[in-house]
């Protein structure tokens, strides 16, 4: 769920089914300019979408109804380290080398669509932050007001984590976007032990100079609320908050990746909050109040329902998920 959409609470029990806790009402300035015909059942989906909206708050535009269907495949995916030598390298004598030879070797030049493109993924909360409350807790400034550093995200009732979750959906994304040239930070990869607070996180993608940074999570809502939805950035100018420039630029990545998702998992628009549109406005949220580059949000489903929370545990559908966000990614880079 959005990391800091309210305050954190402590992990759930397996039993428990929380309140919807991350939509909010207002107005989201949302056109949709074309529908495609995608390649699962029948599914027509989102191209392209107009100006900035400067409505506060937000409102949310919907979309004709559509069906849904689902699919799932195997997959795997590891990360390997070189192991450490069992002894010193033995010292031996240099061949006399030219001028040329002792010219430094540049690096390889990455190839691919996504070339010379940064792109920042932020998974949403750390499992750590289930240890490190008295952190988490403390306030920081998101421009409109002060609120928690971040929260421990939910979790289905079978007890998988929205953190493990989106560093698992965040690490595929990564090695999908990697290989298509592009160069891709994560905001956090289980190497620090909580966090880091919204506004971090916000900083992280505005320091690499982002070309696109998108917010992994999945939703923490009431059983029967299904499907994804996008959350764009409102227009704020409030304290250290200015998405005027962002505003626009934002809508497209959403849209995109909102099209793309659906194509890539067969999985439908969320049907609890954003009008039918899987596009949501929010004003709320310090990882898109304070982004000075183009920022979105993914909710990648409901942990809550037992329908949405067989996909998000199923390693297949999760490689879908991030093939979809790298798809959606891509076409607003070569948009």
């Amino acid at each position: 769920m959005s990391y800091d959409s309210q305050p954190p609470t402590p992990p759930s029990s397996p039993s428990s089914s929380p309140s919807p806790r991350r939509f909010g009402r207002g107005n989201v300035t949302v056109a949709v300019a074309a529908l495609v015909p995608t390649a699962l059942a029948g599914w027509l989906v989102w191209q392209a979408m107009s100006g900035p909206g400067d409505s506060d708050p937000p409102k949310v535009v919907p979309l004709p109804g559509q069906t849904q269907s689902q699919s799932r495949s195997a997959s795997s995916h590891a990360d390997a380290k070189p192991s450490a030598p069992t002894t010193p390298p033995t010292a031996t004598a240099s061949p006399s080398r030219t001028k040329e030879e002792d010219k430094p070797v540049a690096a390889p030049t990455a190839t691919g669509p996504l070339a010379g493109k940064v792109v920042v993924v932020d998974p949403g909360h750390n499992p750590g932050n289930f240890r490190h409350t008295r952190e988490i807790n403390r306030l920081v400034d998101v421009g409109t007001h002060r609120k928690e550093c971040d929260t421990t995200g939910t979790s289905t009732n079978g007890g998988y984590t929205e953190a493990s979750f989106t560093l698992d959906v965040s690490r595929r994304l990564r090695t999908l976007l990697e290989q298509q040239g592009a160069t891709v930070k994560l905001v956090q990869n289980e190497d620090r032990p909580y966090g880091p607070c919204v506004d971090e996180r916000a900083r992280i993608g505005n320091e690499a100079k982002a070309d696109a940074v998108v917010s992994v999570h999945a939703d923490g809502s009431a059983v029967g609320n299904r499907g994804f939805h996008v959350i764009l950035p409102a227009l704020v100018k409030a304290g250290a908050a200015d998405t005027s420039e962002i505003v626009g630029p934002s809508r497209d990545l959403g849209t995109r990746l909102a099209g793309k998702f659906v194509q890539a998992t067969g999985s439908a628009p969320s049907n609890y909050v954003g009008g039918g549109t899987g596009l949501v406005v929010r004003k709320d949220l310090g990882g898109l109040n304070l982004s000075t580059v183009p920022k979105v949000f993914i909710e990648c489903g409901n942990m809550r329902d037992p329908k949405d929370a067989a996909l998000l545990t199923d390693g297949g559908w999760r490689q879908k998920a991030a093939q979809g966000i790298a798809d959606g990614i891509g076409s607003y880079l070569n948009g």
